[in-house]
């Protein structure tokens, strides 16, 4: 799941001139500072909110924004990650932000589970600044984290109700369990409930969901780089690894409870669209992993795209496979 460690990250033929970037530091619903930039999008002639020349000039709220979850060690200043941004930016606003623990952010990372907030909190901002369809894209870690998010927040989604029951069964989906904390979280940041209609968090849902190169489940150890990763989230040396090799600052704390499983969280996000995409050649997780989550995903409920020849998350992925995401990350919603 590193960001760091898939060897040499492919280059980009993207063009460099882009309209100015906004910089925001996003406080989380549980008040951890994160770094964020919004990039107005490219296509066109005109404006966006800060746009500079060459950026679209209609109205922000008809200009679709993509924000982009990275993978574990990544940040908003990583190489793939910039250059991903680069290529969404040609068809859509891309708002990119370091998760808790990495870049400039501030807390420690928990691997997926606290990351939610983060994700919620930059999607809000994208509503904030007027997009009226905001499409999330993770990567690894970052594509776990999306999947949960797309299950969880939903309040305020077209056709999207809440889904919790008071005995915090799924209303709408009662063969699912969400742990009590997931229930907690969600009335606290008021992105089921309502509670709180002016805050960004209301809003922090997303439209649409692509999730490239994520597990279906937790706990997975069955690669050598897996079994390394779960080194240095698990012992104080890998810690030590994670703080001052990846830059990373990883939490001690074991999740209790285990948070909402990718397995688990697919069948939740329909109606919104799903897209999944994973390398044949990803040496973190096998296929049997994007497998699980389609068919999770029931008849109808996900495209799965089984690339050739591609690694893993975001630095495996080129320009090609990028700008199909956007493409399709940005199509017009079924009717």
């Amino acid at each position: 799941m590193s960001s760091a460690s898939e060897g040499r990250i492919r280059g980009s033929s993207v063009p460099l001139l882009t309209p100015v970037p906004r910089f925001a530091t996003l406080l989380t619903d549980d008040g951890v500072p994160v770094e964020a930039v919004y990039e107005p999008c490219t296509a066109g002639s005109g404006a966006g909110v800060g746009a500079g020349p060459g950026a679209r000039t209609e109205a922000v709220a008809d200009i679709p924004a993509i924000v982009v979850a990275h993978g574990f060690t990544g940040s908003v200043d990583r190489p793939a990650v910039r250059r991903a941004a680069r290529v969404f930016s040609q068809r859509a606003a891309v708002i990119t932000f370091s998760f808790r623990g990495h870049g400039r952010s501030g807390g420690r990372s928990t691997v997926g589970d606290r990351e939610v907030l983060d994700l919620a909190a930059a999607v809000g901002w994208a509503r904030a600044l007027g997009h009226s369809r905001v499409v999330t894209v993770g990567f690894s870690m970052g594509g776990s984290v999306v999947l949960r998010h797309g299950a969880l927040y939903t309040g305020g989604a077209p056709g999207r109700g809440p889904r919790y029951g008071p005995d915090g069964f799924g209303a709408s989906d009662a063969s699912v369990r969400v742990p009590e904390r997931e229930r907690r979280t969600l009335e606290h940041s008021g992105a089921h409930f309502g509670a709180r209609t002016a805050d960004t968090s209301a809003a922090a849902y997303t439209d649409a969901v692509v999730s490239v190169s994520a597990p279906a489940r937790w706990y997975y150890r069955g690669t050598a780089p897996m079994r390394r990763l779960h080194w240095v989230v698990t012992r104080p040396s890998g810690r030590l690894v994670g703080r001052y090799g990846f830059r990373t600052r990883i939490a001690t704390e074991e999740w209790d409870p285990v948070p909402l499983s990718p397995v688990a969280s697919v069948p939740l996000i329909a109606p919104a669209p799903l897209l999944l995409v994973h390398g044949d050649r990803d040496p973190y997780f096998p296929l049997d992993h994007p497998r699980m989550l389609a068919d999770a995903a029931g008849e109808g409920g996900a495209e799965l795209w089984l690339e050739r020849g591609m690694g893993h998350a975001e630095n495996a992925a080129d320009d090609a496979l990028l700008a199909r995401i956007a493409a399709w990350a940005t199509a017009p919603p079924p009717a």
